[in-house]
């Protein structure tokens, strides 16, 4: 791989491919993984971890309408929107991304739009749709009608209400990226019972100062342009700005090393197209008031990592600038059970989740081994 150059004309060594970081032998005794057999489902609908579900994958979706009891705002009337894929009589796991993913993890027969993990849900992916059944949902405040503080303690609960309509007493995994993982987290501490395992990735048990100055200032554009009027433009430019804490200066240097240039009387780069562009597809699937409620959510969030007593692998990434591997690092010697801490490099930052699929897939895979 060749050096990113830089226009001084120098040149420094790229963040080489993403890979796992070998801990050396003298390594503290929390990065070794827990071999403690997990606890076997009991659930109807779900399958023992030992069985090899042959149903083909079929899906469904639905929305659940309940009364939750908001950790901030009280009692109050919500709809859960969900979605399901895999075989009918495999065990389930749960996985859940960011503030901007949803229902549709994957593309599938039955809803072939493409979903916001393609690369690790379905059928022969590391979430394999022949041998787990995968439950997703929109989370609470994603629509935009609910404007009030919404905590991650809800959304663990939303989810341990849909559990019990769908009539799953326990689910195999809960596997959680980003703002996922704080919900994962949650949902281990909050509902020990109903899940065998837990697979948090680039999200801890609270947010980094840090990230909240961060996302503050973003919170702050978005309600200017808000208060402004109709258009979106401020909640794009919020968007923009959530793009920069995301990604790395390296994927930049690489990406948009050309020097900006006149367009008209104003200097323009080609990272102005391409967060322009992020910012113009943001603005058409979310509302100013689902991106405030559900950004202020993650600084809201709070866990006690003494409570998440299942068995837990935890992914950092070395170039996470939204959570940083300290960390990480610090949530997984506080773990009562953790199972595998796993350090991973990539140019993608917080994206990685997103962007490195085999690095992403083979940690799956490793933290699933022997459920089914």
């Amino acid at each position: 791989m060749s050096a990113i150059a830089s226009r001084s004309g120098t040149s420094r060594e790229p963040i080489p491919a993403p890979a796992t970081v070998a801990f050396p032998a003298d390594a503290p005794a929390f990065v070794t993984p827990v071999t403690t057999p997990v606890t076997t489902p009991t659930a109807a609908l779900v399958a023992a971890p030992d069985s090899t579900p042959t149903a083909t994958p079929s899906a469904a979706r639905g929305v659940l309408e309940l009364g939750l009891e908001l950790r901030h705002a009280g009692l109050t009337r919500v709809h859960l929107q969900w979605e399901w894929q895999g075989a009918v009589d495999a065990p389930w796991i749960v996985v859940a991304g960011g503030i901007s993913a949803g229902r549709h993890a994957a593309a599938c027969e039955s809803f072939p739009e493409p979903g916001w993990w393609d690369a690790q849900v379905g059928s022969g992916r590391a979430l394999d749709t022949n041998l787990y059944r995968v439950l997703a949902i929109d989370w609470v405040g994603a629509d935009g009608t609910l404007d009030l503080p919404i905590d991650s303690t809800d959304q663990s609960d939303a989810i341990a209400r849909l559990l019990s309509h769908l009539q799953v007493e326990r689910i195999e995994a809960f596997v959680g990226c980003s703002y996922g993982a704080m919900v994962g987290l949650q949902f281990a501490a909050r509902h020990p019972t109903r899940l065998a395992r837990l697979v948090a990735i680039s999200g801890g048990d609270c947010a980094h100062p840090y990230a909240t100055a961060w996302r503050g200032l973003q919170r702050r554009i978005a309600r200017l342009g808000r208060d402004e009027g109709p258009s979106r433009d401020g909640l794009s430019l919020a968007r923009q700005l959530a793009m920069l804490s995301y990604r790395t200066p390296e994927e930049f240097a690489e990406r948009f090393a050309a020097a900006p240039t006149l367009r008209g009387d104003v200097a323009w780069s080609e990272a102005d197209d391409y967060l322009g562009a992020c910012g113009a597809r943001y603005v058409t699937r979310t509302t100013p008031t689902a991106f405030l409620r559900l950004s202020e959510s993650i600084d809201l969030h709070q866990v006690d990592a003494a409570d998440v007593r299942v068995p837990t692998t935890v992914v950092a990434v070395e170039q996470d600038r939204l959570v940083p591997v300290q960390d990480l690092v610090a949530l997984a010697e506080r773990l009562p059970s953790l199972r595998r801490l796993q350090l991973l490099r990539s140019r993608y930052g917080h994206d990685a989740f997103l962007k490195e699929a085999t690095a992403i897939a083979t940690t799956l895979r490793s933290a699933l081994e022997g459920t089914c």
